[in-house]
């Protein structure tokens, strides 16, 4: 009898609350349950529960500032497959624990209708097989929109093993659906994830993307608005150049809205085969400020992430590092540079650069401008010019930037022990160093 088994009998015995604390902290370890892009449904014509709009717990954000609270939780942890570095696999000695579909539905329609949540986020272990899961997983979605006409948000992880018309039905039903891909290199996934393979759930991913692109063209045809996926970063070789290389194929060959990257997090009883600790979580953060700059700042993977330099600087943001390594693309004239060299001004974000190019048709822009717009001008100085502005050549010394923009270093601090202790006297404890980790800007925005 497998791990995944040894519970089952105290799964049948233990109450909604016990296995909600459980599967809702299962849940946890899965970021990509953002909510943005969803279609705009409620129940104001008299018919159905539920929102995809309005205020509440909230934990979720749409591009347009809107806060989305979702009911994050896994139908159940038990799993047949062995990922190395998930929790809830298979030889994971974790207490186990299944919801069924009806428990999951009551729950959602229950936390609604005290105001805390306005959605489901719903993904869940492999158990028999993968269409089994699936066929649960899409009989909660099914139920919550057809039985009690649930108009509020739903988000369903699939199963890139399970059968297209499975998946087909799940996207009826859901407003986000999406695949994790974990990993972004095959060989990784291989040894780390034997029974998950990166091919299937790219071709998966590809046929999302048709029934997506059939939903919009036939309006009558309704199908999830969009897919996302997730990357885990630091439990494997991966340099950050892998990562944003497969991001940039997603996003380019399938459309993701999002993609999400984990920082991998050390587990009980973990394998040999995963590192002992937990890769900086700036290093997660420097790859979403990467991966933004792809999709909104047209920065190419090779420019961001060249081959002499394929990981990214944890010290400075990913575009302030760009600059200073090509310091004779600058300084840009902001009354005269097109939009895409305003884009690549360090603390000019896309809005203020299209602000930029409007503005300046009528009135030839200075610094006092800048500040009126909130230009970070500790950062955009050094490298424009306006009319009352040109950077010296002391401004623009690359290590002088560097040092200005990098963490300060910190002393650490060391407790000595006395030279003489009395033998009555307990020894004090020993102090425990650790190093500062570098203060993390704000993921996205402009910067």
């Amino acid at each position: 009898m497998t791990c995944a088994y040894r519970h089952f009998e105290h799964i049948v015995r233990i109450n909604t609350l016990e296995k909600l604390q459980i599967l809702a902290d299962a849940a946890k370890y899965d970021a990509s349950c953002a909510s943005s892009g969803a279609q705009t449904k409620d129940s104001r014509g008299g018919k159905g529960v539920g929102s995809t709009g309005g205020v509440g717990i909230c934990h979720s954000y749409a591009p347009d500032g809107r806060c989305i609270s979702l009911l994050k939780v896994l139908l159940t942890n038990v799993c047949l497959y062995d990922c190395h570095y998930c929790i809830n696999r298979r030889s994971s000695n974790v207490q186990r624990a299944r919801f069924t579909p009806d428990e999951v539905v009551k729950l959602t329609l229950d936390f609604y209708k005290r105001n805390y949540i306005e959605g489901l986020f719903l993904s869940s272990g492999i158990v028999r097989s993968a269409d089994y899961t699936m066929e649960l997983v899409v009989e909660v979605a099914r139920k919550l929109r057809e039985d009690h006409h649930f108009r509020g948000y739903i988000h369903l992880k699939t199963i890139p093993e399970a059968s297209d018309t499975l998946i087909a039905e799940a996207g009826r039903h859901a407003d986000r659906i999406s695949i994790n891909i974990e990993l972004p290199r095959e060989k990784d996934l291989k040894r780390l994830a034997p029974e998950k393979s990166l091919p299937r759930t790219r071709a998966a991913m590809g046929q999302i993307k048709e029934r997506i692109d059939e939903g919009k063209a036939e309006r009558k045809v309704r199908f999830a608005t969009g897919q996302s996926t997730q990357m885990i970063v630091g439990a494997d070789p991966s340099r950050d150049s892998d990562f944003l290389h497969r991001a940039r194929d997603l996003y380019g060959n399938f459309r993701l809205r999002r993609v999400y990257y984990s920082a991998f997090s050390p587990i009980p009883d973990a394998s040999a085969r995963l590192p002992l600790q937990a890769p900086p979580l700036v290093r997660e953060h420097r790859l979403y400020q990467a991966d933004w700059l792809m999709r909104f700042y047209k920065f190419r993977v090779d420019e961001i992430t060249p081959n002499e330099n394929p990981d990214l600087d944890l010290d400075i943001d990913p575009k302030l590092s760009w600059a200073l390594r090509n310091r004779a693309f600058f300084p840009v004239d902001v009354n005269r540079a097109a939009l895409a060299e305003l884009y690549r001004v360090p603390g000019l974000g896309v809005r203020n650069a299209k602000r930029i190019v409007g503005i300046r048709r009528q009135t030839q822009l200075r610094v006092s401008d800048l500040i009126r717009l909130r230009v970070n001008l500790k950062k955009a100085l050094p490298f424009l010019i306006t009319a009352d502005h040109h950077p010296a050549r002391m401004e623009i010394d690359s290590e002088r930037i560097r040092a200005i923009h990098a963490p300060k270093p910190q002393q650490l601090e060391l407790e000595l022990m006395p030279a003489t202790v009395p033998e009555t006297a307990e020894p004090p404890a020993p102090k425990t160093l650790s190093l500062p980790i570098p203060k993390a800007e704000v993921i996205g925005g402009e910067f």
